[in-house]
C-alpha cells in the first residue's frame, strides 16, 4: 500500500497549509481560522482583487500563486474538494479592491456552487463580484458530458496573464473579458500510467496494465474515455498536440504559451523531452512558440502523468504574461 509521509489522513492538509505559511511568511499571509492565505504585497494601481481556490493535492496550484503580480488570495479545500463558501466569502472581502473582487473558478460542480454562494453573500454585503470560469479540458468537450469542459492546467497561466493585467489598474469588467477570452483560447490534455494513490487509503483511484495509458486522465483521476497503449513519447506528444491544435486552430501570425506540466510522478527528465517533442510538433506545424513552462505546475497529488496546455495569445496577452511576479511558485 502506497502511504504519505503524513501524521494522519485526515491532518495532510492542515499540517501541509500551515508549513506552507511558515515557508513562505515572507509572501503571504495565512487566516487559520477561515482557512485561506492573501498576499502580503499587491500592486498600488490594482483596482480589483484576484482570487482563485480549489481543492488540495494540486499544488501549487493555487496558494502558490498567491504574491505579487498574480493572485491576491486562495481558498484551498480538503483533497480534491472545494473550498467552503464561507473560506472564499472571507477572502474576498479581506482583497477586494475599490472596484470588487474578480473570482478565478475551475468548471466543476463543487467549486461552481461555493464560488456561487459567497457571490451572493457578497453582493448582499455590497461587495461587487465577478467570476471567469475556466474550461480547458479536451478530453472533456463532449455534448454528452453536462457540465462541460473541466478546469485545469490553463487556470495557472490565465491567472498569470489576469495578475499582469490587474496590476495595470485595469477594471472588473474588462478583466472578466479578458479572462473569458483566454479560456476560450486555452486547450489542455493530459494522459498518465498510473492513477493517483488517496491518502486516506492508499489505493490507486484506477488500475492500467502494464504499457497501457489513460488518454484524457482528469486531475482528480476521472478516467478517460479511452485507454490506449502508451508507445513511444514522439507519437504520444503528436496525437496531444495535433488534438490541442486541431480544437484551437491559431492562425498563421498567432503565437502560443506552451505548458508541460506533470502530475506529481513524473521526472523532470522526462517533462523536458516532452517539451522538445511538442516543440518539434509546433515547429513541423508551423505555430509561434513564444512562451512556455516546464515543471509540475498542477498536480494530481502523485499521478505518473503529464498535461500539455497551449494558450493562443496576442501582444497584450504576452505583456501582461511577461509582466514581473513574485509568488512562491512562480517568479520573475
Amino acid at each position: 500500500m502506497a502511504r504519505y509521509f503524513e501524521n494522519d489522513a485526515g491532518e495532510l492538509v492542515p499540517d501541509a497549509l500551515s508549513g506552507f505559511a511558515r515557508a513562505h511568511a515572507d509572501l503571504v499571509a495565512y487566516d487559520p481560522a477561515d482557512g485561506f492565505f492573501t498576499a502580503r504585497q499587491a500592486s498600488p494601481a490594482r483596482r480589483v482583487g484576484l482570487l482563485s481556490g480549489g481543492g488540495s493535492g494540486h499544488e501549487p496550484l493555487h496558494a502558490g500563486y498567491v504574491g505579487a503580480g498574480m493572485l491576491d488570495a486562495a481558498c484551498p479545500g480538503r483533497v480534491f474538494a472545494s473550498p467552503h463558501n464561507r473560506q472564499i466569502y472571507r477572502a474576498s472581502r479581506a482583497v477586494a479592491g475599490p472596484e470588487g473582487v474578480l473570482h478565478i473558478v475551475k468548471n466543476y460542480t463543487g467549486d461552481r456552487i461555493n464560488f456561487g454562494i459567497a457571490a451572493e453573500r457578497l453582493a448582499d454585503a455590497g461587495i461587487t463580484c465577478a467570476r471567469v470560469l475556466i474550461d480547458d479540458d479536451l478530453a472533456s468537450d463532449s455534448e454528452e458530458i453536462a457540465s462541460g469542459r473541466r478546469g485545469t492546467g490553463a487556470t495557472m497561466l490565465i491567472e498569470k496573464v489576469l495578475g499582469g493585467a490587474a496590476d495595470t489598474g485595469m477594471g472588473l469588467g474588462a478583466l472578466v473579458d479578458l479572462g473569458t477570452s483566454l479560456a476560450g483560447r486555452s486547450r489542455t490534455l493530459a494522459a498518465a500510467s498510473a492513477a493517483h494513490n488517496a491518502p486516506a487509503t492508499g489505493e490507486p483511484a484506477f488500475g492500467l496494465l502494464p504499457g497501457e495509458l489513460e488518454y484524457g486522465v482528469g486531475i482528480h483521476g476521472e478516467r478517460a474515455d479511452r485507454t490506449r497503449s502508451q508507445g513511444s513519447v514522439d507519437a504520444l506528444v503528436d496525437d496531444m498536440t495535433g488534438a490541442l491544435l486541431d480544437a484551437l486552430r491559431p492562425g498563421p501570425d498567432d503565437p502560443v504559451v506552451a505548458l508541460v506540466n506533470g502530475l506529481g510522478s513524473v521526472t523532470s527528465l522526462e517533462l523536458y523531452g516532452i517539451f522538445g517533442e511538442l516543440a518539434r510538433v509546433l515547429d513541423a506545424r508551423r505555430v509561434r512558440l513564444a512562451r512556455h513552462l516546464v515543471g509540475d505546475y498542477v498536480t494530481a497529488l502523485d499521478m505518473r502523468g503529464f498535461s500539455l496546455t497551449l494558450m493562443v495569445a496576442d501582444h497584450d496577452t504576452l505583456g501582461f504574461y511577461d509582466a514581473p511576479v513574485r509568488t512562491p511558485a512562480l517568479r520573475w
